[in-house]
């Protein structure tokens, strides 16, 4: 079986695309089913040199731009690039699980769409149009959308060049992950290979996203909106008319012509059935994200945590009793606001027993800092506690977030907020404060609490990061995450390291009208009264008693254990792989 990923992620990991494939690729179960695994992206920028084309630790077999061009590979590449007016760059790299630390070697195919025979293109977008229902007009000057059709023929073809026409005695399973994918696997339904099957991985809805981030009611109005519309048999265009101005809804909803759907969440398949009432009558599978999982001792965790203590004490020379965190991008759906909600209701409760807490927000939108700036910002103004507008600190949106913890701090005393917008958690990317032996593990295995309560996240990884280290994962109940752990959760122990936020608590018997009129006003009052809920849940489990911390230690390894990506790919995702190549 030769599996093969359309990404944009398939020379780097960027982002969550990237973590699956290497928690899938990683797995020995998926080693032992997968023959071959071909990631096949765009080429993002030309400025690499040729010995980053293909990532860090890459062997590139051959590269139409860097004049590596070896007889075997020229006789099969060369047409296809002279034909689509293309570069091709094929090779090798390993893929890493940053937790495990295991790798596994795949092939890339990369193609450079800078350039592209625009009349066959012109075709290929007609087909598109005729058979699927996807206009391209409207978005030719959107590049997001322009680079995925551009790479779908050119693309196609080079799998075929290199897997026996596509249609040989392997079997060829192409995984759309997203709708970046989508035109490559359209493509290959058009091309009508008998022995290739196409999937539609749906990490999130992307039509879904905007509608519950843009909407002031959220979370709070959007599921409870679609519950009722879909009772009504009125489907997502029809309540929500703005998700056809998006050239992802034509994509995402053209997934009804491939052969199978994965979902990473149970919300992001109700999602899809209220998008196209195609998607309630053919096979969507549960394809969950696995988590990290990792046996430590206590001491460990301990240690751990009296690095993130120390580190809390130079910056505001207390050291806290507590240590709380949330490691995400700082945007919208992951709903920082609910965190210092909760965290509002809970400081009185700590100060009335003389305890005090720090929480770590760790995530950037303007990408990694130069070590030179970061420690003048240090010596400055005092970064990470202070920040100034403008790059290199709070920049591209990161000004809402350094706002929102500016006000917390000053109204709070025995709870403090640390916004470090910058990636790594070392000393070396994140200043001279930070203790020198200080790595992102330490986040990880050292932290009690980890918030999660987005308004929208298909799934979540993040969250549950900490949970076999024995941390309390606060997570709202719309998280993909949250229905994979009420599977795999058997006893009660499990359920303390888990504490789930309900906010779709709408006042009671608003119509659908009402719903989509919900205002701010009217969320606040739902947060408001789930955040106090949440607040006192967390203040009851709170402990660092040794023996319970060891209990909390165990059962988080066990449930991380059912989560692994291991199980994720012999329970999941293998069998509804075997379920497509059966069709």
């Amino acid at each position: 079986m030769i599996v093969v990923h359309v990404t944009h992620e398939a020379v780097d990991k960027i982002g969550g695309i990237g973590t699956v494939i290497a928690g899938l690729t990683t797995a020995e179960a998926y080693a032992a089913s997968a023959t071959r695994t071909i990631l096949v992206g765009p080429l993002l920028s030309s400025a690499a040199p040729v010995n980053r084309r293909l990532g860090a630790d890459a062997h590139v077999r051959y590269s139409s731009l860097d004049a590596i061009t070896p007889p075997e590979w020229r006789e099969k590449f060369l047409p296809i690039e002279k034909t689509y007016d293309v570069g091709i760059i094929y090779g090798t790299r390993h893929v890493a699980d940053d937790c495990t630390g295991k790798t596994k070697e795949v092939e890339v195919i990369v193609v450079d769409v800078f350039h592209a025979n625009k009349a066959r293109l012109d075709l290929f977008k007609g087909e598109l149009y005729k058979k699927f229902a996807v206009a391209s007009q409207p978005f030719e000057s959107i590049w997001e959308y322009e680079e995925y059709v551009r790479l779908a023929e050119p693309g196609y073809e080079a799998l075929k060049a290199i897997c026996n026409g596509c249609d040989g005695e392997e079997q060829v399973l192409i995984l759309a992950h997203e709708y970046m994918g989508m035109p490559l696997a359209l493509k290959a339904v058009l091309a009508g290979a008998k022995n290739t099957r196409t999937v539609f991985y749906a990490h999130e809805v992307a039509s879904v996203r905007p509608v519950v981030e843009r909407r002031p009611g959220h979370d709070t109005m959007f599921y409870n909106a679609m519950e009722l519309a879909r009772n009504m048999g009125l489907s997502c265009e029809e309540v929500f008319p703005e998700v056809k101005i998006s050239f992802k809804h034509a994509l995402v909803k053209a997934a009804r012509y491939l052969d199978h759907v994965f979902a990473v969440g149970d919300y992001v398949v109700r999602e899809l059935e209220f998008l196209d009432p195609h998607f309630q009558t053919m096979d969507v599978d549960l394809v969950y994200n696995g988590v990290p999982a990792e046996r430590i001792s206590l001491a460990d965790s301990q240690a751990s945590k009296a690095k993130l203590q120390q580190y809390a004490e130079t910056l505001f020379h207390r050291r806290p009793r507590w240590v709380f965190s949330h490691v995400c991008r700082p945007v919208l759906s992951k709903a920082l606001w609910r965190d210092l909600a909760v965290l509002h209701h809970l400081e009185p409760l700590l100060a009335e027993r003389g305890q005090t807490a720090v929480l770590f927000l760790l995530g950037t939108l303007a990408g990694q800092r130069r070590p030179q700036d970061v420690r003048q910002m240090e010596r400055v103004y005092g970064w990470p506690v202070a920040h100034e507008r403008g790059y290199p600190d709070l920049c591209q949106g990161e000004e809402v977030v350094g706002g929102m913890l500016e006000l917390f701090n000053r109204d709070h005393r025995a709870i403090q907020g640390v916004f470090v917008n910058q990636w790594g958690w070392t000393a070396a990317a994140c200043g001279d404060r930070m203790p020198a032996d200080m790595s992102f593990a330490d986040l990880r295995r050292g932290t009690d609490v980890e918030f999660g309560l987005s308004v929208y996240e298909p799934f979540g990884i993040s969250q549950f990061e900490p949970l076999s280290y024995g941390a309390l994962c606060v997570v709202s109940n719309v998280c993909g995450c949250m229905g994979f752990a009420r599977r795999a959760m058997d006893d009660t122990c499990e359920r303390d390291n888990i504490i789930e936020g309900n906010f779709l608590g709408a006042p009671e018997g608003m119509d659908l009208d009402a719903l989509l009129r919900l205002t701010i006003a009217d969320r606040d009052a739902v947060e408001a009264v789930e955040a106090r809920r949440l607040a006192g849940l967390l203040f009851e489990r709170l402990t660092d008693e040794p023996e319970a911390m060891g209990r909390r230690i165990a059962a988080g390894c066990k449930l991380a254990d059912r989560m692994s990506w291991e199980n994720v790919v012999n329970e999941y995702f293998l069998p509804s792989l075997a379920s497509t190549a059966k069709r």
